[in-house]
Order: C-alpha cells, then sequence, then structure tokens
C-alpha cells in the first residue's frame, strides 16, 4: 500500500546530485517540496526546475550540522506548506577536512548528527501531521567489514553505520505513531565525484579495483527514494542497492555477517 506525499523536505537538494532528482521526483508526484542545502544558488536553481515541471517548492537555507538552523527548517516547512509528510535525509559531507581521525569530524556531524538532529524535529512535525515517512541515505560502505580494496573515507562510515543503526532502533519505538523510518545503502552513482573515475578506468581495470561495471542512475536512487518513502509496509528496513544489482532488503534482525574464519 502507497501514501501520497504532501509536504517533502530533502536536505542536501542543492546540487546538481541525488538531492536535486529526488525532489523533483517528489514534486512531480504531487508534494510540495522544501529545497535545503547551504548552497543558496544551487537550492533556488533547484527550485525553479520544480516550478518548471508545474510543482511547487520553496528554499530554505540549513546546514544541518546545526541543530538550530535544522529545527528552523522543520519550522518553515509547517510555516510555508502547512506540515511534513515526507523527510529525505540526504545532505552529505564525503570526504575528510583533515588528516587523521580530526578529519571524520565534519562527516560526522553532518551526516550522523545532522540526520539525527533532522529526524529529532521532523518527528515532532509529523506528529502533529498526523504521520510521515523519514527516508535517510546511508551507503554499502557502512555494511562492510574492512576492505579488500585500497580507498573510503573511515569517518565517513562510521557516520553512515550510525545512521542505520538509529533508523532501525527508531523505527521500533515510533512503530506505534504513524511514523515509518527506513534507510537507502546505495552502491556507486554517477553523480559528479564517481562518475569521472569511473569513466577514466577500462572494464579490467574496474574489476581489478572493485569498482562497478555500471553505476546507479540519479533517476534510479530518486525512483527508488521515492518508493521507500510511500510503501506503507517498510519500516525498520534497509534497502541494498549495489551498483550492479537490484534492489534488495537486509533482512529484519540479520547479524550483518555472511560468512565467519576459523579462530
Amino acid at each position: 500500500m502507497s501514501q501520497s506525499p504532501r509536504v517533502a523536505i530533502v536536505t542536501g537538494s542543492g546540487g546538481t546530485g541525488c538531492g536535486r532528482g529526488i525532489a523533483l521526483r517528489f514534486a512531480t508526484e504531487g508534494a510540495s517540496v522544501i529545497v535545503s542545502d547551504i548552497n543558496e544558488a544551487g537550492g533556488h536553481e533547484t527550485v525553479e526546475l520544480v516550478q518548471k515541471c508545474g510543482g511547487r517548492a520553496a528554499f530554505c537555507r540549513a546546514d544541518v550540522a546545526d541543530e538550530a538552523q535544522v529545527r528552523s527548517l522543520i519550522d518553515f516547512a509547517e510555516t510555508t506548506f502547512g506540515g511534513l509528510s515526507v523527510l529525505v535525509n540526504n545532505a552529505s559531507s564525503p570526504h575528510p577536512t583533515e588528516e587523521g581521525i580530526a578529519g571524520w569530524t565534519t562527516s560526522i556531524q553532518t551526516d550522523l548528527m545532522g540526520t539525527l538532529h533532522a529526524t529529532r524535529y521532523a518527528i515532532d512535525a509529523m506528529k502533529r501531521s498526523g504521520g510521515g515517512s523519514i527516508v535517510s541515505i546511508t551507503s554499502i560502505s557502512a555494511l562492510w567489514h574492512g576492505r579488500t580494496t585500497p580507498g573510503g573515507f573511515p569517518g565517513y562510515d562510521v557516520a553512515k553505520l550510525g545512521v542505520i543503526r538509529m533508523t532501525t532502533g527508531l523505527a521500533k519505538e515510533l512503530a506505534n505513531t504513524g511514523i515509518r523510518l527506513n534507510c537507502l545503502a546505495p552502491g556507486w552513482i554517477a553523480t559528479d565525484g564517481p562518475l569521472p573515475y569511473w569513466e577514466s578506468l577500462t572494464p579490467e581495470q574496474r574489476l581489478e579495483r572493485g569498482v562497478p561495471s555500471r553505476l546507479l542512475s540519479i533517476d534510479e536512487v530518486a525512483g527508488i527514494v521515492f518508493r521507500i518513502a510511500t510503501d506503507a509496509a517498510l519500516n525498520g528496513r534497509i534497502v541494498v542497492w549495489w551498483s550492479e544489482d537490484e534492489p534488495r532488503l537486509v533482512e529484519w534482525g540479520d547479524r550483518g555477517y555472511q560468512s565467519f574464519a576459523p579462530f
């Protein structure tokens, strides 16, 4: 059973990546969309794109790492469009800001604490609106136990794993409130960061380096986020979509390890 979104906030939707694609998808499905980002010019551009395709949108600048700004963002949605039915936690800071563990802080503040702040205040607003749906974008990198190929940023992985645990924990607590929480853990997406690197490799190099043979498109990600947000049967679930596969649900209660080595 699906639920039609009325008012949706999409954080991190002022760039050219998934946030913008998700905002446009919700708008084309009839939702009034709050576009939010620290990139004001990009945020206004997303609003214009929504309006050009006949949708309703408004921009609210918010740095999700700042709890006060997140609270103001939720208030803005209620004041502007009369409530909140969907929150998509998409804002991210996926790169280290300095060497060593000190460089993890920005990612943890944005990806984990920002998601926590937005979720907290969205829950309050959704209770006033009679229910809602929260979808948080995490990553398959948060599910891996170590890496067999180089790359990755541990601070980002720590933050994204925290989002997964937050989602599964809160979903159970809120099961009787009409508010659902779910996560999408995508693989590589054809955005400005991964796409040029992916295109620079031969198929043989991709195989050697553990890089997928195809990338998810922004439209694919936007479509699955909308599906997760509006499927009333989903709560506390993690949808994993490795780039070369089909989207799959992690089994509820999964222990997180596929195999063990002798000890």
